[in-house]
């Protein structure tokens, strides 16, 4: 099982010409069909806020760019537990509290790879390993768990 961090989700609505974009909607394309993906509600919220604030997106467009999502992926939400294994992330590995959130999310859901740029590419906590799908070294690894049509 494979999930997407907000900066995956984010990428993926910028301009098509933008290579990270490109990569972002292939492997969310590849997620969705071969059924081996989750969206992580906090991720779907932190994209949002992204969207919002940032990029300036009306609100109607990323409702549509989100149902569209929620569509074709199923969604996990955090649950009470996530919070107590959150912070016992963040006290031994120093995570960041959010990161840790949506690791424990990820984990509880049965997430393997996490793809994101954002955490330190390769690191593996209890099973689910952080990978920067931007990062050649790791296209192998990306072709394994979400293999190309």
């Amino acid at each position: 099982m494979v999930t997407f961090d907000t900066n995956i989700l984010v990428y993926a609505t910028a301009a098509a010409s933008d290579p990270k974009a490109q990569r972002s909607r292939d492997l969310i394309v590849r997620g969705m069909q071969l059924g081996w993906s989750v969206l992580l509600l906090q991720t779907l919220a932190e994209f949002s806020n992204v969207a919002i604030r940032k990029a300036g997106i009306p609100i109607d467009d990323i409702r549509a760019t989100i149902a569209a999502w929620r569509a074709v992926l199923p969604v996990q939400a955090a649950e009470d537990s996530d919070l107590t294994a959150a912070l016992d992330a963040v006290k031994a590995h120093r995570l960041a509290f959010w990161d840790a959130m949506l690791w424990a999310a990820a984990e509880r859901a049965g997430v393997r790879h996490l793809l994101t740029e954002d955490l330190q590419d390769g690191f593996v906590l209890q099973g689910v390993r952080f990978v920067n799908p931007f990062e050649r070294v790791n296209d192998p690894l990306i072709d394994e768990i979400l293999p190309p049509s």
